[in-house]
């Protein structure tokens, strides 16, 4: 390309101070993927300073759209997720305006308390400047489409703004009945190697089949890792819709109501499909740090990548330029209306 790509990552992943202390008075466990201890995927999720910055110039990633690492705080408590999340979202503010040229936030919404969820979500985009939230499908066993999130979804839909999902563990009935017997096998295939997809994939289904779109119709979702599952499977589920109420075609949802992107998932099959199935137009880019991070071997030994796979990727995509340059920052600029 003759003109540098400007490149936005939508799941760049922080852990904050006040979260690790209210996960751990929650006896949530203290493990390095949520931020706890010295291992270096705990560290770079804490740090959001001039190491972050070079692992971004390494990526060739231009800005990065911060937010919690999941759960985020939909596995507190109601009487605690409000004021976590505040004192979360205050200080992503601050890291924020520390360089707004490179960084900018999703908001943690405090979902075990519904009524609090749509507040906090207004108070973070209009007085914080927030670019939208991120959120985690379930709170605790109930679903993403529960009629308790109205207001939110209403709200959000309301302020423009758009609501990133993020998987989370499945509920312990399924990791009982799909993955155990297996050992680390079985929790590796529970979140990141498989189960993480198909629990999200799921709310999204319920979030349609239950009318949350065509209730608000211009509320904007964004689904990571390609469409957690569901753009592959499309075509079959779409046979029983239309022995529902639903008022547009199941397609359409995704067209209309969804913004895919990868989540580091460095993979051209995956990304010609989703572009085909929704459109580049409704393409956005993420590097899911610090998880699939993988400039270097000794990031990821199992990786075969190498300095700047981010950016690479994208500028030697399938697309045309002016496409590359949609995916890459236009259509999250024309999402967020700045």
């Amino acid at each position: 390309m003759s003109e540098k790509i400007r490149i936005v990552g939508v799941e760049e992943h922080v852990a904050l101070p006040v979260v690790l202390d209210a996960w751990a008075k929650a006896g949530v466990p203290q493990t390095p993927q949520l931020g706890f201890g010295d291992d270096v995927i705990a560290r770079r999720l804490r740090d959001t300073g001039e190491q972050r910055l070079a692992k971004m110039d390494d990526q060739g990633l231009d800005v990065a759209v911060l937010s919690l690492a999941t759960p985020g705080v939909q596995n507190l408590t109601a009487a605690t997720a409000l004021s976590v999340a505040r004192e979360a979202n205050d200080a992503l503010a601050e890291i924020v305006s520390s360089n707004p040229q490179r960084f900018q936030a999703f908001a943690a919404i405090p979902t075990p308390d519904p009524e609090a969820a749509a507040g906090e979500l207004e108070r973070a985009v209009t007085q914080l400047g927030f670019r939208g939230a991120m959120l985690y499908g379930r709170t605790g066993d109930k679903p993403a489409d529960a009629p308790e999130y109205d207001d939110l979804y209403a709200t959000a839909a309301r302020l423009q703004v758009p609501l990133h999902f993020h998987p989370q563990i499945p509920v312990k009935p399924v990791i009982d009945a799909y993955y155990s017997g297996l050992g680390a096998v079985g929790m590796g295939l529970a979140t990141a190697g498989l189960g993480w997809y198909y629990d999200l994939g799921v709310q999204y289904l319920r979030m349609i089949f239950t009318g949350v779109f065509d209730r608000n119709p211009d509320l904007q979702v964004i689904a990571g890792h390609w469409g957690e599952v569901i753009l592959f499977y499309l075509d079959h589920t779409g046979v029983i819709a239309p022995n529902t109420d639903l008022q547009r075609p199941l397609a359409d949802y995704f067209r209309q109501n969804f913004w895919v992107a990868g989540s580091g998932t460095v993979s051209e099959r995956y990304m010609r499909w989703t572009a085909e199935v929704v459109g580049t137009d409704r393409m956005l880019y993420s590097t899911d740090y610090p998880y699939t991070y993988g400039t270097r071997p000794d990031d990821f030994p199992f990786l075969d990548t190498s300095r700047g796979v981010a950016r690479s990727f994208l500028e030697n995509a399938p697309f045309t330029d002016q496409e590359k340059v949609a995916i890459g920052n236009g259509n999250w600029e024309r999402l967020t209306g700045r």
